[in-house]
C-alpha cells in the first residue's frame, strides 16, 4: 500500500485497511487487536489486518450514523476511591442523543448498556487516565456556553466535575505520564479552532501546552493528542482514522491510517513524547516537554486525510505486521522461527551434553 498522495520526503502514513464510516479507534485489546467505530457500528481489526463485525447480536451496539460518540477500551484500572475496576477490554462510547452520557460495551460485544449518563448538553471527548492523577477515572468533556466541562466517572458511573470553565477543546484526548514535565498527569486536549493544546490539571486549572502551529480552523486543526507509550520505539505502530467526508476540501478515504514506529524514530519521535495529528490532512507534531517543551514537524504536509477520533498504538508483541527476511517472526516451511539468541540455544546444547557425559561416566564407573 502506498503514502498517501501529498505527502514531503519523510515519514507518510499508509492508507492500510478500509473501515466503512471509520470515525475512531481504540485499545490495542488483550488479543492485541484494535477496537474500531465507523458508520455506527463497531469492528475488531486484528494485527494481520482482519476486520471483523464485533457487537452485531442480540445485545450488540447501533447508533446514530452520523454521531461522532468516540470510545475508550480500559486496560483494567483500578479506582482507589470507588474501590472497583474498570473491566479489562470493555469499551466506553458517548451517547449524544438523549439521554447524554456514555455507554458501555463489554469485552465480547453481548453486553451493551447505558454506563451514565452525565448532565450536560453534549460530550465531544473521552479517554483514560492511565497515569493515576484522576485516580484512573473515564475522563469526559463537553462544550458548556463557550466554555468545557470536564467530568472524572469512577468505575461504578459516578460523575464528579473537574470544572466548568475549561477552554475550548474536543476531540481524542489523553492524560500525559508523569514525564511529560510540568504537565505531567494532567488531561491534554486539543483545540482544532485555535490550533492550541491546553492541559487540564486534577484541580481544574487550565494552561497552554503549546501553540501547535498546524493549519487551524473548524473541520481542519488539530484533532487528536496521544503520548508514545513505553517501548514503541523498539516497534510497533500509530493508527489514525481516514473518514471519507463528501464535499470537504480533505475528502478522506474511509481507512485506518498508520505510521511505523521505525519512520517515527528516523524522525526523532522518542518514547514519552506527545503526538497531535489535524483533522483536516492528519499533519502530525511530536511534542517533548521537559523543563520547556519543543514542537517538531513529523508529517509536515497536509495531504488529503480527513482525520478523526484517537490516535492509538500497537507495541511490537501486537504491532500490525511488516515481515521481512531477516524477521523473527519470519515463517520457514511452515515452523515459526525461534526468537532464542543464538549464544542462549549453544549455551543449552553445551549443559545438555555435559550433563549427558557425566551419566556415562557414572555409568562406566559403576560397571567397573
Amino acid at each position: 500500500m502506498l503514502p498517501i498522495s501529498g505527502a514531503a520526503a519523510g515519514p507518510a502514513w499508509e492508507q492500510w485497511q478500509s473501515v466503512s464510516g471509520v470515525f475512531d479507534l481504540g485499545g490495542p485489546r488483550t488479543d492485541g487487536s484494535l477496537l474500531v467505530a465507523g458508520s455506527a457500528a463497531l469492528y475488531t481489526l486484528n494485527p494481520a489486518g482482519d476486520l471483523q463485525p464485533f457487537a452485531r447480536g442480540g445485545g450488540g451496539y447501533r447508533d446514530d450514523p452520523t454521531a461522532e460518540a468516540y470510545l475508550a477500551v480500559s486496560s483494567g484500572q483500578h479506582v482507589a476511591a470507588a474501590g472497583c475496576d474498570f473491566a479489562r477490554d470493555d469499551a466506553f462510547i458517548l451517547r449524544l442523543h438523549a439521554p447524554i452520557g456514555i455507554t458501555r460495551v463489554d469485552r465480547t460485544g453481548t453486553q451493551t448498556g447505558s454506563f451514565t449518563n452525565v448532565s450536560a448538553p453534549g460530550l465531544n471527548g473521552i479517554a483514560f487516565d492511565t497515569t493515576g492523577s484522576f485516580d484512573h477515572r473515564l475522563m469526559a468533556t463537553g462544550p458548556l456556553n463557550g466554555k468545557t466541562e470536564v467530568f472524572a466517572i469512577d468505575c461504578t458511573g459516578a460523575v464528579q466535575v473537574v470544572t466548568s470553565s475549561a477552554p475550548v477543546l474536543e476531540g481524542g484526548l489523553a492524560v500525559a505520564p508523569s514525564t511529560f514535565g510540568s504537565f505531567g498527569g494532567a488531561l491534554i486536549a486539543p483545540d482544532e479552532l485555535s490550533g492550541v493544546v491546553w492541559a487540564i490539571a486534577p484541580d481544574g486549572s487550565s494552561q497552554q501546552v503549546v501553540n501547535s502551529g498546524l493549519p487551524k480552523g473548524g473541520d481542519i486543526g488539530i484533532e487528536s493528542v496521544a503520548f508514545v507509550p513505553k517501548g514503541f520505539t523498539k516497534g510497533g505502530y500509530v493508527y489514525y482514522s481516514d473518514r471519507a467526508t463528501a464535499g470537504s476540501p480533505h475528502p478522506g478515504t474511509d481507512r485506518v491510517l498508520r505510521l511505523s514506529s521505525a519512520d517515527l524514530v528516523a524522525a526523532g519521535v522518542r518514547d514519552g513524547d506527545m503526538l497531535g495529528a489535524t483533522e483536516g490532512g492528519a499533519a502530525m507534531i511530536d511534542v517533548r516537554c521537559t523543563a520547556t517543551c519543543q514542537i517538531m514537524n513529523v508529517v509536515a504536509t497536509p495531504t488529503t486525510a480527513h482525520g478523526e477520533g484517537h490516535l492509538v498504538f500497537t507495541l511490537n508483541q501486537a504491532a500490525s505486521p511488516a515481515p521481512t527476511p531477516t524477521s523473527s517472526a519470519a515463517v520457514i516451511a511452515g515452523t515459526k522461527q525461534s526468537n532464542a539468541p543464538i549464544g542462549a540455544i549453544v549455551a543449552i546444547g553445551a549443559a545438555l551434553l555435559a550433563a549427558l557425559a557425566a551419566a556415562l561416566f557414572a555409568a562406566s564407573r559403576r560397571r567397573t
